[in-house]
C-alpha cells in the first residue's frame, strides 16, 4: 500500500461547514509572532500570511484538534468552541 500524504488525507475527510456561525473567531491584528506560531502549528494549515503579511483564516476545514484554543487563546484566537451539532469535520478512513 502507497503512503498517503498528508493533504490526500485531508481531501478524504468531509466537512459539514456551518456558515451562520462561525466557531472560531481571530485577530488578524494580533501580534506577529503569535500569528507566526498559529501558522506553523495548525495541522489544517488555516492560519496563513498573505502577500502582505497580514493573516489570513477560514475556519472551514478545521480540523477541530484545539491546536490554536491551546496556542493562540487570548492572543490571534479571540473566541473557539466546538461547531453546532451536527456540524464540522467528519473523519473518514480511506
Amino acid at each position: 500500500m502507497e503512503d498517503m500524504t498528508i493533504d490526500e488525507k485531508l481531501a478524504v475527510d468531509k466537512f459539514h461547514v456551518d456558515e451562520g456561525h462561525e466557531h472560531i473567531c481571530v485577530d488578524a491584528d494580533a501580534s506577529p509572532s503569535e500569528i507566526e506560531r498559529l501558522v506553523k502549528l495548525c495541522p489544517a494549515g488555516l492560519y496563513r500570511l498573505d502577500g502582505t503579511g497580514r493573516l489570513t483564516f477560514d475556519y472551514a476545514g478545521c480540523l477541530e484538534c484545539g491546536t490554536c484554543l491551546v496556542v493562540g487563546l487570548g492572543g490571534v484566537v479571540r473566541s473557539w468552541s466546538y461547531p453546532r451539532g451536527g456540524m464540522g469535520v467528519e473523519f473518514r478512513q480511506g
